[in-house]
């Protein structure tokens, strides 16, 4: 994100480059660069005259080249954006000679997405070195719950840590379809308030009270009946709780206490970077670590592979998700 941060900081201060090239695996961060200079670089006089965008799909880079070539008309600069350029790869040699000599009164944008081209290649180390190259990665989902929050702070919005948990379990890491979301919460949700899990229930429609984070919580605090609530729900909805989303929690849930066993001071500080949480869960770590002992995590951590296992129908027939949940959950709970 920081080079995103970085090139965005010099757009707006009118700062701009020659050529960028905009690729990776995370199309959101390139769409973010790209549509700003789309939407800010020119005025809407201007853009009649200077601004062009064109497809990967429908064009070829002696095309491209032979407009960036151009002067632009009553403008200080003209615009032009490749989207989809990665239908370009195999005439991306053809840059190198502009790439060296490019026209200055010429912004030049590739939207290359998906992919990267061949870092040992000329133009890889040419675009690297002559124009403003940006490979778009996708967070770790660790990181997700930073993008929520900064996004929404952008909004001029707040949320609760829980409702942040909420909305990162049901979308996952697709930034895109995060920022659609967040973006109709906007439309309905006042900024005089905080985004809280009771919000995103009535408008997002994820259950507040039965969720992978609530179960995760219960089973710390070895709630049982809850667990058995919560597990009882998801029978009921296997398609908004699928088997496969609550296995990947549980894992990570009790690795996060293997880790925070680890450690030799138990101050908050040190348990929510070990088990790489907002200090606001650390009292639901530093409890379900007290109720499960090292190897106790260690035997859930195999409970919770037989249950994965055994839900793809590996060495046996394939139970019910349901059932092998519930028997997944007694036995991570008994002493």
């Amino acid at each position: 994100m920081s080079d995103v941060t970085n090139i965005l900081a010099s757009l707006k201060q009118k700062k701009y480059a020659p050529v960028y090239f905009l690729c990776g695996s995370e199309p959101y961060f390139i769409d973010q660069v790209s549509d700003y200079i789309e939407d800010n670089v020119l005025d809407e006089g201007e853009k009649g005259f200077n601004q062009m965008v064109i497809y990967g799909k429908e064009t070829t880079m002696e095309e491209v080249l032979e407009n960036a070539k151009r002067f632009p008309m009553m403008s200080d600069y003209q615009v032009i954006i490749v989207k989809e350029a990665q239908h370009l790869v195999k005439q991306l040699a053809k840059l190198e000679s502009y790439i060296e000599q490019p026209q200055p009164t010429t912004i030049l944008v590739f939207a290359y997405k998906y992919k990267t081209p061949d870092g040992r290649s000329k133009i890889t180390k040419l675009l690297k070195k002559h124009a403003v190259y940006m490979e778009s990665k996708p967070l770790y989902e660790n990181k997700v719950p930073a993008f929520v929050t900064g996004r929404l702070k952008e909004m001029g919005y707040q949320i609760d840590p829980n409702a942040t948990r909420m909305l990162v379990e049901f979308l996952g890491t697709d930034l895109g379809k995060i920022n659609n979301e967040l973006s109709k919460l906007a439309l309905v949700h006042s900024k005089e308030h905080a985004i809280t899990p009771q919000v995103i229930e009535d408008n997002i429609g994820i259950s507040k009270d039965y969720n992978n984070f609530e179960l995760r919580k219960a089973l710390g605090e070895r709630d049982v009946v809850k667990v058995h609530k919560i597990i009882n729900y998801f029978t009921e909805n296997p398609k908004e709780n699928p088997l496969v989303l609550t296995t990947a929690q549980l894992f990570s849930f009790f690795t996060q206490l293997l880790k925070v066993h680890t450690l030799k001071d138990m101050n908050p500080q040190a348990v929510a970077k070990a088990a790489g949480v907002n200090p606001f869960f650390v009292q639901e770590i530093i409890t379900a670590a007290k109720n499960y002992p090292m190897k106790y995590c260690s035997r859930a951590i195999k409970i919770i592979r037989d249950m994965d296992v055994k839900s793809k129908g590996v060495g046996t027939h394939q139970a019910a998700h349901a059932d092998l949940l519930k028997e997944a959950m007694v036995n991570i709970m008994s002493k």
